[in-house]
């Protein structure tokens, strides 16, 4: 029987509360939502969009182990009280931090966070027992409860971490104390909080502060702000600091590339060492995800051998590159690039890179499907319109732009491109069925709060019943 994630004693000690109920209950998980909560969690209250204590009934009717709460009046089952139920959950995730021999990778970035997180999750799990952030729990609850998750066994850790102000990642990353930490590459995300890309890049760098000493730094070569970063890097804990990117000065670099919708497959050096790989991703982003995923793989202590082994079986996130074949109602399939979760510049043009890579089917077209992009600030106008260079250079033959924030690319793309505007994305989904047809290729992409992931499910749910072929990888 596998030992639990936490006894009561443990969680008591770990917290400095108090125990009523049971003293002798033990916990398998954590969660702080009782929809997915299972029996034997441990319910964390946590007061954030609604207050997670007028939950505690539900938790204890669907078998939780215990309640974490601030207040006690009232309520059901075991309680753990401490004074705040987030700062009690913090101090559960330092407990299992330091009573584990895991080494703890910590990735931050403007773009491929998520996806270079999920490759190091397959990667560390080929390799022995580990442990990783869920979806996209990276922020100032999401880093503390993957912590308190983590069980002692663990191996190997990989802790994502986002944020949109000066100041986040210096505290995420003093909570988690890696070993190694990442970052992949810096875009204009949340310019409306900052003044210039640059001091993004500052913020990021934060990550490094929480470096355990003699862990190892690494930072994107061929960035714009990568000399910015390695200074912050020098000025850290780091005993290593370590570069990748496509450039062959970096340390470990990306020399040859393909990409297909199936998969891609390259040549990559790493210290010195060449090795091909596969991937079972595409697009030309990936690249530089490789090359991110190799030198972070190797600072937890993995060799390259290992990694390029584990990679054929990292596939694209739903919302990050996956491709669908979709049946259409009318009859034959469109191919379906789903890149909807979420943008920035960086992002969205790498996504119409990939566009541009996918051959339509007889009698079909390019269609990108792109939904504005929040927090870009006064440069958000400029930011808009410089996606019509990309959409030209990937023949794109029809673009439907949603929200307002996309009139200044409508206005910028050449009368060469069919492009039609949407109020919203539900306006934007009209406008694609009805212009649709068999053999088209489309992406869909945009910020989350532009709601173009509607397109995408619905695109998937009106699919007539046996139509479906499946994914392309």
């Amino acid at each position: 029987m596998s030992e639990p994630l936490w006894t009561a004693r443990e969680a008591l000690a770990a917290t400095g509360g108090k125990l009523a109920g049971s003293t002798d209950w033990t916990a398998d998980g954590v969660s702080i939502d009782t929809r997915s909560l299972k029996p034997r969690d441990l319910f964390v209250a946590l007061t954030d969009q609604r207050d997670g204590h007028d939950f505690v009934p539900d938790a204890a009717a669907r078998g939780a182990a215990c309640s974490l709460v601030a207040r006690s009046d009232g309520m059901p089952g075991n309680l753990l009280v401490g004074r705040d139920t987030l700062e009690s959950l913090r101090a559960l995730g330092r407990a299992a931090r330091d009573r584990s021999d895991a080494i703890r990778v910590a990735v931050t970035g403007s773009v491929g966070k998520t996806s270079v997180k999920e490759a190091l999750a397959a990667v560390f799990r080929a390799a022995g027992p580990a442990h990783w952030s869920e979806r996209s729990y990276n922020n100032h609850w999401g880093v503390p409860l993957t912590l308190a998750r983590m069980p002692k066994a663990t191996r190997r850790a990989v802790f994502e971490m986002g944020m949109n102000h000066a100041g986040e990642l210096r505290d995420l990353t003093g909570l988690v104390r890696p070993h190694v930490a990442l970052v992949t590459r810096i875009a204009p995300a949340h310019l409306e909080f900052f003044r210039s890309v640059a001091d993004i890049a500052h913020a990021k760098a934060e990550i490094y502060e929480g470096l355990m000493t003699d862990g190892v730094a690494i930072y994107p070569r061929d960035d714009e702000h990568g000399e910015l970063l390695l200074d912050h890097a020098r000025r850290s804990a780091a005993g290593f600091i370590l570069d990748f990117g496509l450039s062959p000065e970096a340390a470990v670099n990306v020399s040859q590339f393909e990409t297909a919708p199936d998969g891609a497959r390259g040549r990559v050096s790493v210290l010195g060492k060449s090795l091909d790989f596969r991937i079972g991703a595409s697009g030309a982003h990936w690249a530089w995800n490789a090359a991110a995923i190799f030198a972070a793989a190797i600072a937890a202590g993995i060799d390259a051998e290992a990694v390029a082994e584990a990679l054929p079986d990292v596939g694209a996130e739903p919302g990050r590159g996956r491709v669908h074949q979709v049946g259409l109602p009318t009859g034959g399939f469109i191919r379906l690039l789903d890149e909807s979760y979420n943008a920035n510049p960086v992002s969205m043009a790498a996504a119409i890179e990939t566009l541009g890579g996918l051959v339509p089917g007889k009698g079909g077209r390019r269609i990108a499907v792109l939904g504005e992009m929040l927090e870009l600030g006064p440069k958000s106008p400029d930011l808009h319109a410089g996606l019509a260079e990309p959409l030209v250079r990937a023949k794109a033959d029809l673009v439907i732009a949603s929200g307002s924030r996309m009139t200044p690319l409508t206005d910028a793309l050449q009368d060469g491109i069919e492009t039609h505007y949407a109020n919203d994305a539900d306006a934007a989904l009209t406008c694609l069925t009805q212009a649709v047809r068999p053999g088209d290729v489309v992406m869909v992409k945009g910020s989350n709060a532009s709601g173009v992931h509607r397109v995408v499910k619905a695109l998937l749910a009106a699919q007539p019943a046996g139509s479906q072929r499946g994914e392309d990888r």
